[in-house]
């Protein structure tokens, strides 16, 4: 199943007639194209449309695994066909997870994302992944993890065991794609997608910039994306980090104002999902961060490291997000924490008693 095979779902399969999932890849292009500021402009209408403005999603982002993944994709410094230097970590205790859960609720995350080096998780993992889940939903939080490919019974047991999002990266077009990664296929990707959505949980998906691939690669991206029977709830954007070892380790700078043309157009096309700036953001100036806000990204992973890669300090993100006047999103609350702290919880919700 690929860009030019998949034939795209029928319009408006959300119940909100300003959602569409026939958008054509001629459509995607010719956003690219749109002057700047108009681009920008449409794209901020758009997103006030949906959501508050002046509002950021924060979420955390925690290795539980780190490691000697058997996988190639040219990108990860946790493969072991590559020798970055990463030291191998065996699966978390349960407890030390919770523990990290706790503290990044402290610091103002409302979602905690857990993450496995693994090709895909194996059965005999499973129980203490669920209890991971369970005991990070305790919390008050919302729960993600990404762990490589799922079977229907590993998807199912997730959903059942709490899990809110599971993190499944297209990472970039098809047709781009077979530079990037041998060690799976996109119709991989896109099978795992839909067992996730079938278990009934929420689909985090989106991709990576700046790894050599071309415009109408970012078209592919999106519109893979836009065109899903139900948009990604959050789209994940991240800007290549080159780590040295990786095939990519030597890769060109990405445009700054490209990589927030790609922000624009992703809010236009999911206007009711989550755009998150993700990896790379070490990088990015307040400019730049600004700029993506402007554009529609409504969330930022929160913490000094995403996985194995360096991320700016809780401090410096919440001095910008100061300055910009924008405040974290509240989250509202199906089972209240027991400190619950209000600048990040809605205690006005029916639902958080």
């Amino acid at each position: 199943m690929t860009h030019s095979d998949r034939t795209p779902a029928p319009a408006n399969t959300s119940s909100n007639p300003g959602i569409r999932s026939d958008w054509t890849p001629g459509e995607v292009a010719e956003l690219f194209e749109l002057p700047f500021n108009d681009l920008l402009f449409r794209a901020q209408a758009v997103h006030r449309q949906y959501f508050d403005p002046n509002a950021v999603q924060i979420s955390t982002l925690l290795s539980i695994k780190t490691g000697a993944c058997p996988e190639d994709c040219a990108y990860c410094p946790q493969s072991t066909r590559f020798d970055t230097g990463l030291s191998v970590e065996e699966l978390m205790d349960v407890q030390a997870v919770v523990d990290q859960a706790q503290q990044a609720r402290q610091a103002g995350a409302t979602r905690f994302c857990m993450g496995a080096a693994w090709r895909s998780p194996k059965d005999r993992d499973m129980p203490a992944v669920l209890a991971m889940v369970r005991g990070v939903s305790a919390l008050g939080m919302e729960t993600c993890m990404t762990l490589g490919m799922l079977s229907d019974s590993q998807a199912e047991a997730l959903a059942e065991a709490g899990l809110d999002y599971y993190n499944h990266n297209l990472d970039t077009s098809p047709e781009y794609y077979r530079e990037i990664i041998s060690t799976r296929t996109y119709d991989d990707r896109l099978q795992t997608l839909e067992r996730v959505r079938s278990a009934g949980m929420k689909v985090c998906c989106g991709g990576i910039l700046g790894m050599g691939e071309q415009r109408m690669d970012r078209v592919g991206l999106l519109w893979q994306l836009a065109t899903l029977p139900t948009h990604p709830e959050s789209v994940p954007i991240n800007q290549l980090v080159r780590v040295p070892g990786t095939p990519l380790a030597d890769e060109a700078d990405m445009d700054a104002l490209e990589f927030v043309r790609t922000i624009a157009v992703a809010r236009i096309l999911m206007p009711a999902s989550h755009v998150r700036l993700s990896a790379g953001r070490e990088e990015m100036s307040e400019e730049m961060h600004a700029l993506a806000f402007m554009a529609g990204a409504n969330s930022i992973f929160y913490g000094d490291k995403l996985l194995t890669t360096a991320n700016p300090e809780e401090n410096r993100d919440l001095q910008l997000l100061a300055k910009l006047g924008i405040s974290p999103e509240p989250l509202t609350l199906h089972s209240a924490p027991l400190d619950p702290d209000p600048r990040f919880y809605d205690a006005s919700s029916p639902h958080a008693a």
